[in-house]
């Protein structure tokens, strides 16, 4: 069988890191496509996934522009795909890749867990032949998104207790970064402020990063999206941040973390999984997913940047951990 993945953001590279290894475990041959946004390629790289550069980069923020980016992906990915002969499509929330699959009549299984991404989820999930989502997410919400429940597959949990199954951190992610292991170690994630679903100013963030960047018993590993949120950081010149040059094993990093502070949902995600102490600064509206995550008190919602309990972790969180090979048989079911 021949797979086309479509990886258009940083934190599908780890979604797919296990499945692309199954497929091929299985037989199957694998094509991935990409774009050069964030730290999408060094991820790709750093994870040894093979993959294609296919049409432009990340359009910005603004409506217009995002609609002619759109425009361009998909005109360039049907270019690409269409004599590839392809059995299967699968993304998480690329939604690309549904519609060009669609023109081209290939099936696809389209995943995502934030439902208020409503234009991107709405046309991936009526492109789509299967839609796999977190039972967190009631199906009165998916309605508004075309994801009918006979199209729809749930899978418990989150996505992060299935990529990160069998997981150890490597410890030698804080020597490379020059960690003090006697402070307290924050991994601080940048907010999505090019999203069109995050178009709220989050100045909480900024109060956070004076609060962690000037305590000396602190070290805060600060993770940018874009160029532009590094340079507003390194601006700051606050001893206590710290600012990797590349990208790095973020997931051993969240492991190893004494605290994780997020404005988007996936390293939180990735925490509460690890059972790491988490808060969210998110300024949009809160999905069904982060909203369990509160209620089991495996996620905090920030209020004040002295909130922030910074202290020692005492031993290992409990890690939850979920079958990915489940995961990808349920994308699967679009076949």
């Amino acid at each position: 069988m021949r797979v086309w993945i479509d990886i258009s953001n940083s934190p599908q590279v780890l979604v797919f890191r296990p499945l692309v290894a199954l497929l091929e475990e299985r037989g199957h041959t694998v094509r991935v496509t990409t774009r050069d946004y964030a730290q999408t390629l060094d991820l790709l790289r750093l994870h040894g996934i093979q993959h294609e550069v296919v049409g432009p980069s990340h359009a910005g923020g603004r409506v217009l522009s995002k609609a002619r980016g759109l425009g361009a992906r998909l005109r360039s990915l049907r270019h690409w795909a269409s004599d590839r002969g392809f059995d299967v499509a699968l993304s998480h929330a690329s939604h690309e890749l549904p519609l060009v699959a669609r023109s081209l009549g290939i099936p696809s299984a389209y995943a995502f867990d934030y439902e208020f991404a409503r234009v991107q989820h709405g046309l991936g999930s009526r492109a789509a032949r299967r839609v796999v989502v977190p039972e967190a997410i009631p199906q009165r919400r998916l309605d508004r998104l075309g994801a009918r429940s006979t199209k729809v597959r749930r899978y418990p949990g989150l996505k992060e207790e299935y990529y990160l199954a069998g997981f150890a951190p490597r410890e030698s992610v804080l020597d490379e970064l020059g960690i003090d292991r006697e402070r307290v170690l924050a991994v601080v994630r940048t907010p999505p402020e090019v999203s069109l679903y995050h178009r709220h100013g989050n100045p909480l963030f900024a109060d956070l990063l004076r609060r962690l960047g000037a305590d000396p018993g602190v070290h805060a590993v600060v993770l940018p999206r874009t160029a532009e949120q590094r340079q507003a950081v390194e601006a700051l010149s606050l001893a206590s941040l710290v600012l990797p040059k590349r990208a790095i094993d973020a997931r051993s990093l969240v492991a190893l973390a004494d605290v994780v502070v997020s404005a988007g949902g996936t390293m939180n995600r990735e925490a509460a999984a690890l059972g790491v102490p988490a808060y969210t600064t998110f300024a949009g509206r809160m999905g069904a997913v982060d909203e369990m995550l509160v209620h089991e008190k495996r996620l905090a919602i920030l209020i004040s940047p002295a909130a922030v309990q910074l202290e020692k972790r005492q031993g290992d969180g409990l890690q939850v951990e979920r079958d990915p090979a489940f995961f990808l048989d349920l994308l699967l079911t679009a076949l």
